[in-house]
């Protein structure tokens, strides 16, 4: 748990030194301030007492201290806040996340555990609440909203609902209402999504969006619904409307095509909009450990023209104030010891890292020992059966057969194809990739729903993953059934996670036992698995740039997002509602 801040005899204590009338726990000497309330760099000293910062000074003026910290060279900064990330996108636990983000300079984060909800439900829920404590960073929870994602279109580990709601936004940890993806259930008022938008409001907690593709009236009647954010931005003519709409923006940092055109759809306001905070929403582990997250998000961002204050003020105090969080956010007394020091405002190198005035951090390592995780890991979460070649045929009669397919990754569109039948079995044609969805939670029956899919290159091997947003049913893409059941099969074996096949054998695998998501494994380990798989994936396909990618095939069941997506209940239209049993035209 964080320090309590307003402990009267440490608020004392603080005055004292303050004044001069006693000594500094700590003083961090030498440092340039980079002053995010006021834009200014400037050279001063910090006095920090326990949790506190009790000073900040004229350099040079003060040597009073337990502990003398020489930041010469250095930029002191407020940690970083992370407005809105899935841990689960690291594909490891909260701690071992921890671990790897508070040395780059990231002291909390707002995470959203809607992967681990729809896995385990509530229990899930909970365990991301026990497994946040007692961590050098900052973990504020928010309770998920979208679990499923798209009701009716695809069933998950659990349904969440007014009551559900309403119990998590009841627990201390929980700081508001997670991402709302049910566009159109508050669109047209559906009554699930009244009730859990109803319980944010009422709790008087955030409420936050994911108006992905909302433009229009239907974005205005989005923000009157009382959705306060939003980080789906998708181009600057989008960000730009929905800031004038009155949304918090989280700009995150996961869509780097998108950067450049906001950057430049900023340059043409007359200031930093107030309501622009800066989030990672997802990273995969290599990318975690080479890049960062964070200070990564930040480097592209000024590499791309924003001024460096501007990125730092919408990181940290801007972030504070979006979460009504006043001890954050400012290297000014009275707020909490929550500093970075950096190399420099262009690379955002953390050179140490304080928390609640503790070095946490140092020269990219904790500093302090990881606790032991306490808290039992949920396992046990794939409840499918082995599965054979058989299980992978589109079943088709006479010597051709009409399939309706889903054309192009991520922004996905209907389309048809003719397909030769052999064997009582549809053959795909060339350009053409299966994807089978296979409900892998213990509330239906595990059988394969079968789709076609276009635009994913020409494929010579199969992926496995229980990996898939946001219900997280087992999916398979390839060609050849008999790599589909091999990479299935191994992700089945390994209690979840992510395979790869070619000619029926296994060419990459990561374990990820953990609700099928993540491993407890330190970063570095589980980020070399990953990145062992994505050599593997690119020999099975050509990826054609820039949509096509393993992270599209985890998003490629996002049944709430606009047009067709395959779920374990059909090939269904996230536009319209329709759902379809099977690929064949009748």
């Amino acid at each position: 748990m964080e320090a309590a801040l307003n402990d009267p005899a440490l608020r004392a204590r603080a005055i004292r030194a303050a004044r001069g009338l006693t000594g500094f726990d700590v003083l961090i000497k030498g440092a340039v301030l980079a002053d995010v309330a006021t834009g200014e760099l400037r050279p001063a000293d910090i006095g920090l007492v326990g949790a506190l910062i009790a000073s900040v000074h004229a350099p040079g003026t003060r040597s009073d201290a337990a502990r003398l910290i020489d930041a010469s060279g250095k930029i002191a900064a407020p940690g970083l806040i992370d407005t809105h990330v899935h841990i689960e996108s690291s594909m490891v636990t909260p701690r071992r996340f921890a671990e790897t983000v508070v040395p780059q300079g990231t002291t909390t984060i707002c995470w959203d555990p809607h992967e681990v909800g729809n896995v385990m439900g509530l229990d899930g829920v909970r365990w991301a609440v026990r497994s946040s404590r007692d961590l050098p960073l900052r973990i504020l929870l928010l309770a998920s909203s979208c679990v499923p994602s798209a009701p009716g279109l695809e069933l998950s580990g659990a349904e969440f609902g007014g009551g559900e709601m309403a119990e998590m936004l009841s627990w201390p940890e929980v700081v508001g209402v997670a991402e709302v993806m049910d566009m159109r259930g508050v669109l047209d008022g559906s009554a699930r999504m009244n009730a859990i938008v109803g319980a944010g409001l009422a709790s008087g907690k955030l409420v936050c969006g994911h108006g992905r593709g909302l433009g229009g009236a239907d974005l205005l009647g989005f923000a009157a619904a009382g959705i306060g954010s939003d980080h789906e931005i998708t181009s600057g003519e989008d960000l730009l409307a929905k800031l004038r709409a009155g949304f918090t923006i989280e700009l995150r940092g996961s869509h780097d095509y998108v950067l450049p055109g906001v950057v430049q759809a900023l340059a043409t306001l007359q200031s930093l909009p107030p309501t622009l905070t800066i989030c990672t929403d997802d990273v995969f582990p290599d990318d975690l450990t080479a890049a960062g997250g964070m200070a990564d998000v930040l480097k592209r961002l000024v590499g791309y023209g924003m001024n460096a204050m501007d990125a730092l003020r919408a990181a940290t105090l801007q972030a504070a104030l979006r979460l009504q969080r006043d001890d954050l956010g400012l290297v000014a007394p009275g707020r909490r010891a929550d500093i970075v020091l950096f190399d420099d405002l262009l690379g955002f190198r953390a050179a140490r890292v304080f928390a609640d005035g503790v070095e946490v951090g140092v020269d990219g390592k904790l500093a302090i020992p990881l606790r032991p995780d306490g808290v039992a890991l949920p396992a046990g979460s794939v409840k499918v059966p082995p599965l054979t070649p058989a299980d992978f045929r589109i079943a088709a009669n006479g010597t051709t057969v009409r399939l309706r397919t889903v054309d192009k990754p991520r922004f996905t569109e209907w389309g048809e194809i003719e397909a030769d039948i052999a064997d009582g079995a549809a053959i795909l044609p060339p350009g053409a990739t299966m994807m089978a969805v296979i409900h892998r939670h213990g509330r239906a029956p595990a059988r394969p729903v079968l789709g076609v899919m276009r635009g994913w290159g020409d494929w010579r091997g199969a992926i496995a993953t229980t990996i898939a947003h946001d219900s997280h049913n087992l999916i398979v893409m390839g060609r050849t059934p008999e790599d589909m059941a091999a990479a299935a099969n191994a992700v089945i074996a390994a209690d979840g996670g992510v395979a790869v096949a070619r000619d029926g054998a296994i060419t990459a695998l990561l374990a990820l036992p953990v609700c099928g998501l993540l491993s407890d494994a330190p970063t570095p380990e589980v980020a070399a698995g990953f990145a062992a798989l994505r050599r593997a994936a690119a020999e099975i396909s050509d990826w054609p740039p820039p949509l096509a990618s393993i992270k599209s095939v985890f998003g490629s069941s996002l049944a709430c997002n606009p047009g067709p997506h395959v779920t374990d209940i059909g090939i269904t239209d996230g536009t319209t509602g329709e759902v379809f049993a099977s690929s064949v035209i009748a």
